[in-house]
């Protein structure tokens, strides 16, 4: 597949699947049920790629194919013809926050060339990220959060007081926090939707300097899809709590536990990345019925033109 393939035939397919799997998680914005939210957007999603011109393969999906009728990974999607791409998705990234009501959740898909996104099992990650504009490898996960507050201070030339550091509010991470605040830093906390907290780092009107913190996996891959497009840096290692989840990483080709990966390392070509708001965030509107139409807000952006769009959808009921 050609970056031209990625630019003129895939970017308004993209808008169009996060669009859909947000309109239908938005009909349970502020239910109670999770679960029929998810479903709601994986079914959603499923069948708006089934209807696309495309090859498609989930390598970052829902779990793997003894979970369907998630978006398993390993699920081949599309009509099977066009481009043979790989697919990262989480249709809806908040689960929780649709249940509640709450800000920030959104429906997330990536897509790039075939056999150029890691294969991340469902387990977690230790991630750490910043946006562009800083020297490579300015950031390192193996440093404590406190020395990449203040390396990062430094290239900014600023004061670490002046680092704002986004961290989902886990009691696991207690440590990171205290970390970052030895050093004078803020800490941004937030409930959940980590793939947004990464991409906090790489527009400067969040606020957002820095991501630290453990999540999922295949939301690291996500993240680092949206990253490649926009520039940013990027590090992750896999966690691993018991054998089954090692067993998990070897069946889909991970033999190196230990391994620090780069944004580069995850997503080794061009790739697009779409998010569209279920609910009202920091990144984007969510979706609203209004005098008979639906509205959406998607960002969506393309690595191959370093573009970045916002795209308002406005369509009736």
């Amino acid at each position: 597949m050609s970056s031209q393939d990625l630019d003129r035939g895939l970017v308004l397919d993209a808008v169009r699947v996060t669009e859909i799997a947000a309109i239908a998680a938005w009909k349970l914005v502020g239910r109670g049920d999770e679960k029929a939210a998810d479903q709601a957007a994986v079914d959603a999603m499923r069948t708006a790629l089934n209807d696309l011109d495309i090859d498609g393969e989930i390598v970052i999906g829902e779990g793997e194919r003894d979970e369907a009728p998630m978006l398993y990974i390993g699920e081949k999607v599309g009509r099977g013809k066009g481009p043979a791409i790989d697919i990262a998705l989480d249709p809806l990234e908040g689960t929780t926050l649709t249940a509640k009501a709450m800000a920030n959740a959104l429906a997330v898909m990536a897509w790039a060339p075939k056999g150029s996104l890691l294969n991340a099992p469902d387990t977690y990650m230790d991630k750490i990220a910043c946006g562009p504009g800083y020297p490579e490898g300015v950031i390192d996960l193996d440093k404590t959060p406190a020395e990449n507050v203040q390396a990062l201070a430094e290239a900014k030339e600023v004061d670490p007081s002046e680092i704002t550091v986004c961290v989902l509010d886990r009691p696991r991470h207690a440590e990171i926090i205290a970390s970052v605040r030895s050093v004078g830093a803020r800490v941004h906390l937030i409930t959940d939707g980590d793939v947004a907290g990464v991409i906090n780092t790489s527009d400067p009107t969040t606020g957002v300097d820095l991501y630290i913190g453990q999540g999922g996996a295949p939301e690291g891959v996500l993240a680092c899809a949206a990253l490649k497009c926009v520039g940013g840096q990027f590090q992750g290692r896999l966690v691993f709590r018991n054998a089954d989840e090692k067993a998990r990483a070897t069946r889909v080709g991970i033999t190196d536990f230990d391994k620090k990966y780069d944004l580069h390392e995850m997503v080794r070509a061009d790739a697009i990345f779409a998010a569209t708001g279920v609910t009202n965030g920091a990144l984007l509107d969510g979706v609203a019925y209004e005098d008979g139409f639906v509205h959406t807000h998607t960002l969506v952006m393309n690595s191959s033109t370093r573009t970045v769009r916002e795209v308002r959808m406005k369509r009736p009921v």
